[in-house]
Parts: C-alpha cells; sequence; structure tokens
C-alpha cells in the first residue's frame, strides 16, 4: 500500500533510478519524468502529494517546474535537488527556496536523507515501512 505519490524529475535516468528505487521499496507510489515539461503534464494529469525536482534539466528546468507547481497548487510539498549548487554566481538551491521549495538537498541523495525529508513533507514521524 503506497502512503503518498511522489513525482521525480531528473534528467539523470540512474538518479532517476535511485530515487525511484528508494521510494518504491519504502512503500511510496513513484511517478517520474526526464524533464520539467513532463513534469508540469504529469502534474496536471495526477498532481503528486511530494515534487522531487533536479534544477539544471533541459526542456524545462527545475526553476521554471517550481514556480509552475507552485502557481498551481500552492500547497504541493517540493523537494529541490541538485549536483551544481550555483550557477555564475547565483545559488540554486536558494532560489528553490525562495520559489517555494520546502527542501532543498545536494547530490548525491542519500537515500536517508530522501526519505526522512519526504516522510516529512507528507506528515509522518518516521519513513514508512
Amino acid at each position: 500500500m503506497a502512503f503518498a505519490l511522489v513525482l521525480v524529475v531528473d534528467d539523470d535516468i540512474a538518479a532517476l533510478a535511485s530515487a525511484r528505487a528508494v521510494l518504491s521499496a519504502a512503500g511510496y507510489a513513484v511517478n517520474e519524468a526526464l524533464n520539467g515539461r513532463r513534469a508540469l503534464q504529469r502534474v496536471k494529469a495526477n498532481p503528486p502529494d511530494v515534487l522531487i525536482t533536479e534544477i539544471l534539466m533541459p526542456d524545462g528546468d527545475g526553476i521554471e517546474l517550481i514556480t509552475a507547481v507552485k502557481r498551481a497548487h500552492p500547497d504541493m510539498r517540493v523537494i529541490a535537488v541538485t549536483a551544481r549548487r550555483s550557477l555564475g554566481g547565483l545559488d540554486l538551491l536558494d532560489l528553490a527556496c525562495k520559489l517555494g521549495a520546502d527542501v532543498i538537498l545536494d547530490k548525491p541523495l542519500k537515500a536517508e536523507t530522501l526519505l526522512a525529508a519526504v516522510a516529512r513533507l507528507v506528515g509522518l514521524d518516521a519513513r514508512p515501512s
């Protein structure tokens, strides 16, 4: 039984597969997208409880995605992740926070950190079993 629906958005297929495996094993229903454009389609079709998005991606980056999602779904919980924290002196994770990300995480993601963040956002005291 799934506790919550999580949409994972990342253009790195290995990172996407890893997040999917960790979240699925913990009992979450997982949807995925390789870019922001596809993620918006998935959000419209079936809004997730938690959106986890990479910041730097082609075809709709995480900043654009967070902005669009928060405009349409202000209460949606968002986790922003990236391996490249800054771009041209701009702190990407700080920007993601200002746009509405609830949690920011540096890559590579640790399973325990990811599960704790998702559990906190869906209101669980501990990770699901």
